[in-house]
């Protein structure tokens, strides 16, 4: 029988030099990307340009990671999670924290997610803190009622993957997949980072928390 470490590191060498091919034959950029950015700033919908590349010009890169985001948690879906929850008493500490911070992480989640359009911030940022927010009350032993929040849950991790997609199969017709026209884009853009930060949030703390909403593996 063939050992598993003769499988995995010719695996891991193809993949390095696949990794590494593609390095080296990256070409340089024929000019700067900072100028390139700012001369069609006023085509992005946004005033922030970090927000400009990644929610319209990089639009790929950031509706792929969502994708990576969604399939890392289908797959600690997929191994059952822990069959029991001994419920235990937070403590003192860190349940005075936790009626301190949520509130406030949820009021920071939204404001960064209103700010990204014209200065830092954005959904990830935002969903970072509403999973933060999960975590903490996961940790005082608050957890959702399975039997009529599962698929509303389900719904929401799957929200921002979606949405994203919808807005840009909407402009198949018009100007292509996630071209989003210039009269439009603000509106598109604060679409996609509500639902994006939504599903990152839930995502992030059902990650923490391991099991599926359901009870069940998958």
């Amino acid at each position: 029988m063939i050992s598993e470490n003769w499988v995995r590191w010719p695996l891991l060498l193809m993949l390095f030099c696949g990794i590494g091919y593609a390095v080296v034959i990256t070409p340089e950029p024929t000019e700067p990307l900072p100028p390139v950015v700012a001369s069609h700033m006023s085509a992005s919908g946004v005033t922030n340009p970090v927000t400009a590349v990644l929610l319209n010009f990089r639009g790929y890169d950031t509706l792929l990671e969502l994708a990576v985001l969604l399939v890392a948690l289908l797959g600690v879906w997929s191994l059952g999670g822990q069959t029991e929850y001994r419920a235990s008493a937070p403590g003192l500490v860190l349940e005075m924290m936790s009626r301190q911070l949520v509130p406030v992480l949820l009021l920071v989640a939204g404001y960064l997610l209103w700010a990204g359009a014209s200065s830092p911030g954005g959904a990830f940022q935002a969903g970072s803190l509403l999973g933060a927010a999960g975590v903490l009350l996961l940790l005082c032993g608050w957890r959702l009622d399975t039997r009529f929040l599962a698929l509303p849950i389900r719904l929401t991790v799957v929200a921002g993957l979606g949405v994203f997609i919808l807005a840009g199969t909407a402009l198949l017709l018009d100007r292509g997949f996630l071209h989003f026209p210039p009269t439009f884009a603000s509106k598109l853009i604060l679409m996609i980072e509500a639902a994006a930060t939504l599903s990152i949030g839930v995502t992030l703390a059902a990650l923490f928390l391991g099991n599926s909403p359901t009870g069940r593996p998958g």
